[in-house]
């Protein structure tokens, strides 16, 4: 039987029969993640890691997985500092095949490998077993009143509201807040939700901090060449004329 590789974001659900796959192809299925400057590949999320969620652990589906060989990952807070497992912070990898730099941009590097370890950018946290769990990009954060918010998990909530097509969550200016989440979001063809039914569920499902201040609908989401939204064109009419995109 051919295994099969998946490199990218981690799946927060599969359907391991839809399409005529064979529960059997699971026993062979890994889960790469992972970015250019270590070399593509930092964590895997092993066969038997999904034949374990199968079993009896389905919230691993949504890892990243754990370290490969030669490779250490950790998380840090703001200023540095080591984070238990269970808290979110940047995500750090280390290991031999790490880039020694980008070609011609010191300061970048400088900033991005830091004591040998790499700045991945990415926000997430470990478990208690080592799984990576990446919860947002740390520049995609939303600090608001002081509280850190990650617009994938409102995203997430956003998805699970039926007649919602898309949607992404990015921080705007708020005089009393600093910033505040707001949801873009474009509805399903037909669908009749409005910024009342969005902003209801959220507030049920969300802890009050999190729950978007507001709705913007669009037809279309900016999205680059790979698929990724284009966060800051959806921040900038928000931004506009201030010094800076954040607070």
């Amino acid at each position: 039987m051919m295994p099969m590789f998946h490199a990218g974001a981690a799946f927060a659900d599969l359907a391991y029969t839809a399409g005529g796959c064979s529960i059997r192809v699971v026993r062979d299925y890994d889960q790469a993640a992972g970015m250019t400057e270590c070399c593509a590949v930092a964590t895997v999320l092993a066969p038997e890691d999904h034949r374990r969620a199968l079993r009896s652990d389905p919230g691993n589906l949504a890892s990243a997985g754990r370290p490969v060989i030669g490779s250490a990952v950790k998380v840090v807070s703001r200023d540095g500092v080591e984070l238990p497992a269970g808290a979110v912070g940047e995500v750090l990898v280390h290991g031999e095949q790490l880039m020694s730099g980008y070609w011609g941009l010191d300061d970048a590097t400088r900033t991005t490998l830091v004591d040998g370890w790499l700045h991945t950018g990415d926000a997430g946290h470990l478990d208690e077993e080592g799984f990576l769990f990446i919860s947002d990009r740390v520049k995609d954060m939303i600090i608001s009143g002081g509280e850190n918010i990650y617009p994938r998990e409102i995203e997430d909530v956003l998805f699970g509201i039926d007649g919602i097509a898309d949607a992404a969550v990015v921080g705007v200016p708020s005089d009393k807040w600093g910033e505040s989440p707001v949801a873009v979001v474009v509805a399903s063809p037909d669908s009749v939700i409005t910024d009342d039914d969005v902003l209801a569920h959220c507030r049920a499902h969300l802890a009050r901090f999190k729950a978007p201040v507001d709705v913007l609908f669009v037809d279309v989401l900016p999205r680059n060449a790979v698929g990724k939204v284009l966060k800051r064109e959806l921040r900038a009419p928000f931004w506009d004329g201030r010094a800076r995109s954040v607070n």
